[in-house]
């Protein structure tokens, strides 16, 4: 089974909690973009469901294939969101963000009474980190919000580079018109304290650390799909 497969057998195991009726939050990233396909056959087959996009990509795809969209002001309340993760860990902390989709991930996830993560098994780790972990950032203020994450890093014994996320021409913007900055720091031992003390520097809009958001995560793997319950 390769990558993609894996993908898919995880969205078809999430693709049962959907119910007739549901106002949906849909994620952004390739293993979402597999449940967008599935969701939209469900949907051409009578299934009815109202979705609510995590980013423009997102909205185009479903737009394309039919699946129903409003806004999230029109539905500030959804039953279930199911989005991707860049990383996974044993208590459901997770790293998103590697689409540059993270704010909207967020606030959409926060609105929604329930959160399914869907990944392949190459996302479980022991500890985060590993992936770099996107912050989002204002462009006002660039260069201080840098030297104040830096600091902090240094305080939380974290090290690293900071590198600002690049697109083919110039700097990498996000759909809300905000840069990001990858921080490869390897491992985050203490990802609740991290995530509280970046919410506190005034230029970082959000943070990929998605803590006490998922309610399980579905795992694919050769040998099918499994359901991750935190520790």
């Amino acid at each position: 089974m390769d990558a993609r497969e894996m993908k898919i057998k995880a969205a078809e195991a999430a693709l049962q909690h959907v119910e007739d009726g549901m106002r949906l939050g849909i994620g952004t990233g390739s293993t979402a973009e597999e449940f967008v396909r599935l969701l939209a056959e469900k949907v051409s087959g009578g299934l009815r469901v109202q979705g609510v996009p995590t980013s423009e990509r997102t909205a185009r795809l479903c737009l394309e294939l039919g699946v129903p969209l409003k806004s999230l002001d029109e539905l500030p309340e959804l039953d279930l969101t199911i989005d991707g993760a860049d990383e996974v860990d044993g208590s459901l902390r997770l790293v998103k963000g590697g689409g540059g989709a993270l704010l909207r991930e967020k606030i959409v996830a926060s609105a929604s009474s329930r959160m399914i993560v869907i990944a392949d098994e190459s996302k479980v780790v022991e500890t985060l980190g590993k992936f770099p972990l996107p912050i989002e950032v204002n462009p006002f203020g660039l260069a201080t919000t840098r030297i104040a994450i830096d600091k902090l890093a240094a305080k939380l014994g974290l090290s690293g580079d900071l590198k600002l996320r690049k697109s083919d021409d110039g700097a990498f913007t996000t759909d809300g018109g905000h840069l990001i900055l990858d921080a490869f720091f390897g491992r985050i031992p203490d990802a609740e304290a991290l995530a509280t003390q970046l919410n506190s520097i005034p230029g970082v809009v959000e943070h990929g650390l998605f803590i006490n958001m998922a309610s399980f995560a579905i795992i694919a793997g050769p040998a099918g799909a499994r359901t991750m319950q935190a520790k």
